[in-house]
């Protein structure tokens, strides 16, 4: 991914495709290389005493709760451990935060019938097709990158939120397929069902958040529309399955959410977001939240006003949503910036249509930044800095700049056109 320039473009711009290649299969050597040699230990737990999929206990003990309808216990963290040992005896004393909606449990219930290895195979054979899938299709819409095949998948493998989505057994590619989804179905203008595809990410309302600002903002009626929607129609299977009640728990739980972050966020330095970023820098935690409310705030409005200039590329306006879904999430952890994929390509395919564009040198740069930084996250705990987050911002100023740019042409081409014509009349 990041910029994937061609042998055309000038020797000054650095990341090209060799060298990319290069720093591709570099880091996924070192990262799969690290985790295969990790896993190869004959229990369920790791060489580093954790088990295997981390959070995909949580997911498959709510399948299991599913399976034997103990509704009452979703979001009863002792009743879901002491299920969760019974189930995998090496995960006896894990304990995780219940904050997924009460349907999502009802998706994990087929794999909470098989044991937790066959059920953890599955869920990362499933996670790494669609992420494959998402990626490919996205390729395939970039006609700059057709002949950049072996970069992309070199990229796309060694991709460190892809790392992180398999290593931690995450639900985050259904989000990617969500985003890649609506990609398309704004490109061929079906702005309602966009919207229904949108609803879908109520599994994680936090991402979903910069979307509903955007296009609420922009009068996109039709996509919020299809949103309400889907997620009215998701939050009414829980209910047919479960009753009202596990629904109110739910709710409570996103209410009382703050006062329960160190469980969490217990490792602060793997979350890639602005809210984090600042509470991370500064100690005091209401002067934090004032400045992640005013960053997201104007991350929001460079986002709008790209999504308001109509003339600008889809590829662009789409990138900026991602960047902003991204940092203005509450709560996002590493595993999450796999919903980035799409930008990579798209922006890479953008850049590499425009090979003498100043903006050029500047976007390849962050993005390949962008890319890697989550790889140095953990040094936040010492630098206080979450590196990455200033990565996003300065991408997502850039392509504000380039859309704002791209909307001051269009909008003078008209009246140029319109003195011409008259002048030769």
């Amino acid at each position: 991914m990041a910029n994937l320039v061609t042998n055309q473009i000038k020797p000054a711009i650095w990341l090209t495709s060799k060298r990319l290649r290069a720093h591709g299969i570099i880091v996924a050597l070192c990262l799969w290389g690290l985790y295969g040699w990790n896993l190869t230990t004959p229990g369920m737990r790791d060489r580093n005493g954790n088990l295997k999929g981390t959070d995909f206990l949580h997911l498959y003990t709510l399948g299991s709760i599913a399976n034997q309808h103990r509704g009452a216990d979703l979001y009863d963290m002792n009743a879901q451990a002491a299920l969760a040992a019974e189930r995998v005896p090496e995960a006896r004393g894990i304990r995780y935060l219940p904050l997924y909606p009460p349907q999502v449990s009802i998706f994990f219930a087929p794999l909470a019938g098989l044991s937790y290895g066959w059920a953890l195979v599955w869920w990362w054979g499933s996670s790494a097709i669609v992420y494959g899938l998402c990626c490919f299709s996205i390729w395939r819409s970039c006609p700059h990158l057709y002949d950049c095949g072996a970069t992309v998948v070199i990229l796309a493998v060694a991709f460190p939120a892809f790392f992180h989505l398999i290593a931690w057994g995450q639900t985050s590619a259904l989000a990617l397929a969500c985003f890649t989804l609506m990609f398309f179905l704004l490109r061929h203008r079906r702005d309602f069902l966009a919207g229904l595809v949108l609803g879908c990410l109520i599994f994680k309302p936090q991402l979903g958040l910069a979307a509903a600002v955007v296009f609420v903002s922009t009068g996109a009626w039709k996509t919020a529309l299809g949103a309400m929607v889907s997620t009215a129609a998701q939050i009414s299977i829980g209910i047919w399955f479960y009753g009202i009640e596990p629904l109110r728990q739910w709710m409570r739980m996103l209410w009382n959410v703050r006062t329960m972050l160190p469980l969490l966020e217990p490792k602060l330095y793997q979350t890639h977001s602005l809210r984090t970023f600042w509470s991370m820098l500064l100690p005091w935690p209401a002067i934090s939240l004032g400045l992640y409310i005013l960053s997201a705030a104007v991350a929001l409005r460079w986002t709008i006003a790209c999504w308001k200039r109509r003339s600008s590329p889809l590829s662009l306006r789409f990138s900026a949503l991602l960047f902003a879904s991204v940092l203005v999430a509450p709560h996002l952890t590493v595993y999450d910036l796999v919903i980035l994929a799409p930008a990579f390509l798209l922006l890479a395919d953008w850049l590499v249509s425009q090979p003498t564009a100043v903006s050029t040198r500047w976007l390849g740069t962050l993005l390949y930044l962008t890319f890697m930084l989550p790889l140095v996250g953990p040094l936040a705990r010492w630098t206080r800095v979450q590196f990455s987050v200033v990565a996003m911002v300065a991408a997502l100023y850039v392509i504000w700049q380039i859309c704002r740019k791209a909307g001051s042409i269009a909008s003078a081409a008209p009246a140029s056109v319109g003195t011409t014509a008259m002048g030769e009349t």
